[in-house]
């Protein structure tokens, strides 16, 4: 019996592809920090950071840096292990959220056939809904090592909010899944670019607004930061946070709001996909460059909505974003999922 030859290739190919990932995540949240207080800076008539470098473009590395060499306090009474755990909990899963996109069709390289998807699993959409569900541990952790009653309250309410607008958004997810008949990402994104068959958000508008609204929430983001409202309670679950912890959980928010920008992006509106072109007559390594550029595009217009919100809306009160959870959102998911399986039966039939 001979044993089969392993083929490190593969291994060196994905850990190449993860290490592109991640950093690519990283610079991009990196870089939403400087454009969001661009876009403030923009709605409010003034500048915004300008003077790390050329129009501000070097203000991130400056807060990084400061953010390092701040002096690192951790309480006396706190849990040590898990006030460490906290922020590094929520900065992971984050991270690990990415694992399964598909942001690009695949490269040709040295006869090679090299997927750009780090994993195509074919429960692709429960993995993302895991991952997203282990950052509320992170925040939940975080607040109660802390002991302090304040993180401990708004530690709560992010929890509790992250709860509650996961199972819209799970209801919204399964109408699409009516649609597409698959938890592979990869198998959506190519049913969305077959010939004769329209993006994801033709068949499910309601269902992408809900999923939409929901995602703000899951990103603890304006009009639905209740765990970070300053002038309600201090400043939040990270209240006792300083120096790098700190900034974990700061900079996790703007992976995540990168990571549920392409998810949105991959279940409703075709992922790399580049409407009229026919990727057939293209090189395979030629059309895989221009699917992720379509894919970027598509993102950063997220990203980008993301921060308008934040500078348009106003914060709800916390009765009214439970009120909107689950007397709204989640009727409305439920109504929806209906209406396609509906729809569904009556085009089978």
């Amino acid at each position: 019996m001979t044993l089969l030859a392993f083929d490190w290739t593969i291994v060196i190919e994905k850990l190449i592809l993860v290490a592109v990932v991640v950093f690519a995540s990283l610079g991009i949240a990196l870089y939403s920090t400087w454009a969001e207080r661009k876009v403030a800076a923009f709605m409010q008539d003034r500048k915004g950071p300008n003077r790390a470098g050329p129009f501000g473009l070097l203000q991130p590395f400056a807060d990084g840096a400061k953010l390092i060499f701040k002096e690192e306090i951790i309480p006396n009474s706190s849990n040590k292990w898990l006030f460490i755990l906290g922020p590094a909990m929520a900065m992971t899963a984050a991270l690990i959220t990415s694992a399964v996109i598909p942001w690009g069709n695949y490269l040709d390289i040295g006869g090679r056939h090299i997927n750009l998807q780090i994993a195509d699993v074919n429960i692709g959409i429960l993995y993302v809904f895991g991952a997203v569900s282990i950052g509320v541990y992170g925040i939940m952790i975080g607040g109660w090592a802390s002991n302090n009653k304040f993180s401990l309250l708004s530690a709560l309410r992010g929890a509790s909010q992250a709860i509650s607008y996961e199972l819209a958004m799970g209801m919204a997810l399964i109408a699409v899944l009516m649609c597409t008949g698959t938890l592979s990402l990869k198998t959506i994104v190519d049913q969305q670019m077959a010939p004769g068959h329209l993006w994801n958000i033709c068949y499910q508008p309601l269902g992408f607004l809900i999923f939409f609204v929901c995602a703000f929430a899951e990103c603890n983001r304006t009009p639905f930061d209740l765990s970070e409202a300053e002038n309600e309670l201090n400043m939040g679950y990270h209240q006792e946070y300083s120096s790098m912890k700190l900034g974990f959980y700061l900079f996790a928010e703007y992976v995540n709001m990168f990571i549920s920008s392409a998810v949105m992006v991959t279940l409703f509106f075709g992922g790399y996909d580049v409407p009229f072109l026919n990727e057939s007559l293209l090189s395979p390594n030629v059309a895989a460059l221009i699917g992720i550029i379509a894919l970027m595009v598509k993102i950063v217009i997220f990203i980008f909505i993301f921060m308008w919100v934040r500078w348009t809306i106003p914060r709800f009160r916390y009765d009214q974003l439970m009120n909107l959870g689950w007397k709204k959102l989640l009727p409305l998911a439920l109504v929806n999922m209906l209406i396609t399986a509906v729809v569904i039966l009556l085009l089978h039939h």
